[in-house]
Order: C-alpha cells, then sequence, then structure tokens
C-alpha cells in the first residue's frame, strides 16, 4: 500500500514536470479562481463594514423636557437596551451644547449668541436599532409609557424616510453582493475544470497505452490526481503571497475611502480562514476537476 502510494506521488510530481507547460497554464487558472474567491471574501468584509457604517447612520433622537431627572431618562435608557439590537447614547444638556460649541466653535456670532442666553438644549436619547422595523415599535412603547410626561419630542416621523431609504439601500447591496458572488465563484470553477480537462485531454495517448498494459483505473487516476493537488498547492502558495503584496500596498487606500476599515488587518484577523479558503480551493480544484476529467477515459 505505501509502495503504491509513493509510485502514485512520484508519477504526479513527474507528470508535473514533464508537462510543466500545461501544469504551468493549469497553475495560472487556478491561481485567478482562487484570487477571485479571495477577493470576494474580502469584498465581504469591506461590504459588511460599509453597510453597518450606513446603518449607523439610521437613528431617532428622544428628546426630554427642560427639568426631566436624569436619574429617570438613565431609567429609560436602561429600560430600551434590554431590546437586542438597541443601541442608546444618553447627552446632557451640558454635553449636548459642549458638542455644539466644539462643531462651530470658528463661528463667533453664534458663540456670542449662545454665551447670551442659559444653555437652549435639551438632554436627549440617541437610539439606533439594526432592524428598520423596531423604530415604530420603540416609537410606540415610548409614547404609551409611564414616562411620556417627561418626553417633549422625539423625531421619527421626520426620520422615517431617511430610515426607510438606509435599510431598503443596505438590504439590497447585501442581495446583490450574493447573487455576484455566486455567479463569479461558479463561472471561475467551471473555467478551472475546463482548463485541466483540456490539460488531461493532451495525456490521451498515454492513458490508452496504460490501460493496454493493464493498469488498474486507480493506477492511471492516482498520478492525475496528485497532479492536481500539487498544482492546486503551488496555486495557493503563490495566491497568499500575492494577495498579502497586493494589500500591504491597497490598504491605504482603501483606508482612506472607508475610514475605519483596514483591509490589511482584517486579512490578518481572518488569516486562518483565508489560508483554508485559498489551500481547499486550489487543491479540492485541482483534484476534483482531474477526477471527473479523467473519468471519461477510464470508462470509454
Amino acid at each position: 500500500m505505501l509502495t503504491s502510494l509513493k509510485r502514485t506521488f512520484y508519477f504526479g510530481w513527474k507528470n508535473f514536470f514533464n508537462n510543466l507547460g500545461l501544469s504551468l497554464a493549469t497553475c495560472f487558472i487556478l491561481i485567478l479562481v482562487i484570487l477571485l474567491l479571495t477577493s470576494i471574501f474580502l469584498l465581504k468584509g469591506a461590504a459588511d463594514y460599509l453597510i453597518i457604517s450606513v446603518q449607523g447612520k439610521a437613528d431617532i433622537t428622544v428628546f426630554f423636557k427642560e427639568n426631566s431627572p436624569e436619574e429617570e431618562i438613565l431609567n429609560i435608557k436602561e429600560d430600551l437596551t434590554k431590546n437586542p439590537g438597541i443601541r442608546v447614547e444618553y447627552v446632557s444638556k451640558q454635553t449636548a451644547l459642549d458638542k455644539f460649541i466644539k462643531e462651530h466653535e470658528g463661528e463667533q456670532e453664534l458663540m456670542k449668541a449662545v454665551t447670551l442666553f442659559e444653555n437652549p438644549f435639551l438632554a436627549y436619547l440617541n437610539i439606533k436599532s439594526s432592524e428598520a422595523e423596531q423604530y415604530p415599535a420603540l416609537v410606540s412603547f415610548l409614547e404609551n409609557s409611564s414616562f411620556s410626561t417627561l418626553i417633549e419630542e422625539i423625531d421619527y416621523l421626520e426620520r422615517k424616510p431617511i430610515i426607510n431609504r438606509i435599510f431598503s439601500f443596505t438590504e439590497n447591496a447585501k442581495k446583490a453582493g450574493i447573487v455576484t458572488s455566486v455567479i463569479l465563484a461558479a463561472i471561475a470553477i467551471l473555467v478551472a475544470f475546463n482548463t485541466v480537462r483540456l490539460a488531461i485531454c493532451n495525456l490521451t495517448d498515454e492513458i490508452k497505452i496504460q490501460r493496454l498494459v493493464g493498469a488498474s483505473n486507480w493506477f492511471i487516476r492516482g498520478p492525475f490526481l496528485t497532479q492536481g493537488l500539487i498544482s492546486g498547492i503551488f496555486a495557493a502558495l503563490f495566491s497568499f503571497f500575492l494577495t498579502y503584496g497586493v494589500l500591504y500596498f491597497l490598504s491605504p487606500k482603501v483606508e482612506f475611502f472607508l475610514s475605519g476599515f483596514n483591509l490589511l488587518n482584517y486579512f490578518f484577523s481572518n488569516l486562518s480562514t483565508l489560508i483554508l479558503i485559498q489551500i481547499a480551493t486550489g487543491a479540492g480544484l485541482g483534484i476534483i476537476s482531474s477526477y471527473i476529467a479523467i473519468r471519461k477515459y477510464l470508462e470509454a
């Protein structure tokens, strides 16, 4: 058994170098497939970050009356945060004033007008939800609760069209990303399979000779599977270093457009998953394509 396995790997390795041109062509196609699937994975990470960032702009604000006790407002915040997917930020009157001054510190006339009066800002809760459907329920809960007398205003009606557009956009973006990924992955796999099949077509005479001398199907198939495995591993290794090199230079530019998202950090934080994807794609596609392609000649 061990001897047969050694022979299989030996002949597979020999076939790889004896048909170097075809082997390199197969590796090249497998590299393109691996890079495409890796790109889909990385783009998904960037898209998820973008979607979360966009959804973060969907919020409502609950303003409280002038003399509302801070303790009561914090109790309301605690009640709201018990709901899954809800994030609540409390901003006091003084914090609201400080934020306003910081945002408009260069506007002298506005600063003078603010300092002439007592703090005109109200304390408020800024509420964000991961689902658009939760906002109406939250508003209904606030308006019908025992502490509704503390509430001055809820800006949901003004914000509703924007919230609906944001969630509609992110939902369509998710669906488009899934459909595009599936189509591209299917095309890449078909191209890789056909490349391996063409490579094996050039060795038809060798397969026929092996069959004439009584070689078993697995003895014939083994070297081709090994050759596919070798091609896949080489393609995965090359793709890994190429991906790292591209991300090293591309990451600062992506971070400029997607502030806070660093592709290289995402690459390293998902390193084990990416390595698994690249090796499984290269080796798996090389072996499976070789197995399917040679089956036709073994059944003839």
